[in-house]
């Protein structure tokens, strides 16, 4: 397969064969082997939002794959990023951050497989009440609820969800946990993805929006584009949510 590459800001894919670019290990998601062709993601460490970005525009593509029947999954430990970058044409300044295989899964699986299989499955995600500040969640709106549903469903490195999140009116702020990585791999790359989850979750619920990119522990700021949508009123002392 050809190199193909694809850009989108500071970030961008490389297409191309697998070859021995995966190191044959596994995750908690099991093992990869026999994948026919990997995207490669793509940042350049100029900028300072980077790695978010890489994660946003990397889960877009893994959610159209995985839409089109094809099997994929986030390897951001597990692959030789020498010799992606053999294969894909690497500019000065520019990392490869991870890598997803493309293909077609087989039906059956291994004993091995099954038990790693089992294993991610019984990982549990964090109840929102860990995840969230700002408004209390008796005030959100329903498309912050169905928004911060979707971002929680992300996936993470190890399933660490290192993303926390603000609600205020009209908009929701996505920040990590920390700033110290983990794992060799990006925490701003996991709130990209996160980021990816809140923006279609917003947009089944009829809601659009855009990000704005933040430094330091806050990474990007969700602010929807009608800014009138909801806002709070006083009424005999008390306030009231108008929506």
């Amino acid at each position: 397969m050809p190199a193909v590459q694809i850009y989108g800001g500071q970030s961008r894919t490389g297409a191309g064969c697998i070859g021995g670019h995966l190191q044959g290990g596994h995750r908690s998601y099991g093992k990869i082997k026999g994948a026919p062709a990997y995207l490669a993601f793509i940042g350049d460490i100029g900028f300072p939002n980077y790695k978010e970005k890489v994660g946003y525009l990397g889960e877009g593509f893994i959610l159209e794959a995985t839409l089109l029947g094809l099997s994929t999954c986030w390897v951001g430990g597990f692959f030789r990023p020498e010799a992606v970058a053999r294969r894909i044409h690497i500019d000065p300044g520019e990392k490869v951050l991870a890598v997803t295989p493309l293909g077609y899964s087989k039906q059956g699986y291994t004993l091995e497989e099954k038990l790693l299989s089992g294993m991610a499955r019984s990982r549990q995600r964090k109840e929102l009440s860990e995840l969230t500040g700002g408004l209390p969640p008796g005030e959100w709106p329903g498309w912050v609820r169905t928004a911060l549903q979707a971002a929680r469903l992300a996936p993470s490195a190890v399933n660490r969800q290192p993303w926390r999140f603000r609600i205020e009116p009209d908009q929701i702020t996505v920040s990590v946990d920390s700033l110290q990585d983990s794992y060799h791999i990006p925490k701003r790359l996991d709130c990209g993805i996160a980021m990816m989850h809140l923006e279609l979750g917003a947009m089944a619920a009829g809601v659009s929006g855009k990000w704005d990119y933040l430094k330091g522990q806050e990474v990007a700021v969700f602010k929807t584009e009608n800014r009138n949508r909801w806002h709070f009123a006083s009424g005999s002392g008390e306030e009231a949510l108008i929506l």
